[in-house]
């Protein structure tokens, strides 16, 4: 079960984080704008908003394991459609599938860990486990895609053949899933109106000038991260001048920077307080760009390698190493101040507001990438950056009162 759980996972890392893939040959094979290839992101983010609110009542009585199942059997459809019809409405079409999937397995994967897990150290190290092999799904995504573009040629249609190997990986994870089982009872056994339950547990979370502020930073940092992790391979192939397969190849180093960022942010934790760590990355991926951007300027067109490319190319992805931490730091740092009864409540606006930022993100780099290039696209991102820093001012502020709020009520009981 735990083997179908990480699969499944790692399927939807690579579906989700090939967004940017899909739009830089969109723009080649199907001859669409940017703008209009930046609404992917859309399609698959709206879908989560939306299945979001909706799932939370009904899902314990669907079943995880079901709910799973079905999600893996639409994405497999979506994907075999890719191949079978060819175009841009197709694409759209498997972007919503996968955005409504992902809603469905993101809160299954997370209710079985509990439902498989006895004790708060073995819940956080599947958790971790899970985790990481989300971020090695992402960085997969980039070498799985590359593999079946071919060099030298940036029209055609022949890249969608990746998705017959989806097809396949997603029969394999049904197959896992269908042989496995999972006790299932303790989460059937919840009072019988959850929806109502969880509606009033979200109002109640906007009575707090905290979760504004959470909301807004959690939603400034997947706007900044989204703006890179979409538009990378597209800036690498435009801007610098890499070849289609090189440029997805080499974005691929941004997700190996978070994966690799977010363990080491681990260990610093242990030694600095979280607030000066975010403070600290923030203004260094703002340094990062302005060092890093004036490398892309008039790059000549050249048989480039990994060996031979615009050192730009390797140090823009290096900002994953800065944003890393952010993420999850604010989400855990969030969850902790609040009662453990909202913490659902609370996830289930993290994800909306995630959705939100990375569409918006994608939307407004799309649109100055497309007016007036793809330096100025990345420099527009200082923007969220420096807003960034003030929420969390604001965040760590709030998280103080709450804390001593906490504490008082406390002393008080006692």
């Amino acid at each position: 079960m735990i083997a179908a759980l990480a699969l499944s996972f790692m399927i939807f890392a690579i579906l989700l984080n090939s967004v940017g893939t899909v739009i830089l040959q969109s723009i080649h094979s199907f001859e669409v704008g940017k703008p209009q290839a930046s609404l992917l992101e859309l399609f698959k983010d709206l879908p989560i908003v939306i299945t979001s609110f909706v799932v939370a009542s009904f899902l314990p009585l669907l079943g995880y394991r079901r709910a799973i199942l079905i999600a893996l059997g639409i994405v497999a459809c979506a994907c075999a459609l890719m191949p079978l019809f060819p175009g841009f409405r197709t694409t759209e079409l498997l972007f919503s599938c996968l955005g409504i999937s992902f809603a469905l397995t993101k809160v299954s994967v997370y209710s079985s860990i509990g439902l498989l897990t006895s004790t708060k150290a073995e819940h956080g190290r599947l958790t971790n486990t899970i985790e990481g092999l989300y971020m090695v799904g992402v960085v997969i995504s980039g070498w799985l895609f590359s593999a079946f573009i071919r060099p030298g040629v940036s029209a055609g249609t022949g890249w969608l053949r990746v998705y017959w190997v989806l097809v396949g990986a997603c029969g394999l994870a049904i197959l896992l899933l269908a042989t496995s089982r999972l006790d299932e009872s303790a989460a059937r056994g919840t009072p019988a109106r959850p929806a109502r339950n969880s509606l009033t547990d979200t109002t109640r979370l906007f009575i707090r000038p905290m979760v504004y502020v959470f909301l807004a930073s959690t939603f400034l940092y997947v706007l900044i991260e989204q703006s890179f992790g979409t538009w990378l391979p597209t800036f690498n192939n435009e801007v610098l001048k890499l070849p289609n397969a090189l440029s997805v190849q080499m974005a691929s180093i941004l997700a190996a920077s978070i994966a690799i960022g977010r363990v080491a942010a681990g260990q610093l934790l242990r030694r600095v307080a979280w607030y000066p760590l975010l403070n600290t990355c923030v203004v260094g991926m703002g340094v990062l760009m302005l060092l890093a951007l004036p490398l892309a300027r008039g790059v000549a067109g050249a048989q480039f390698s990994w060996f031979h490319a615009p050192a730009a190319a390797y140090l823009i992805p290096l900002i994953g190493l800065l944003m890393a931490p952010i993420y999850p730091v604010i989400n855990s740092v969030a969850l902790s101040a609040l009662p453990k009864h909202a913490h659902a409540a609370m996830t289930g606006l993290i994800l909306v507001f995630s959705a939100l930022g990375g569409t918006l993100g994608s939307r407004i780099t799309a649109i100055v990438f497309s007016r007036f290039g793809g330096i100025h696209a990345f420099y527009f991102s200082l923007v969220p950056m420096t807003l960034l820093l003030g929420t969390l001012f604001l965040f760590k502020r709030e998280t103080g009162r709450t804390g001593s709020t906490a504490a008082a009520a406390s002393v008080a009981a006692d």
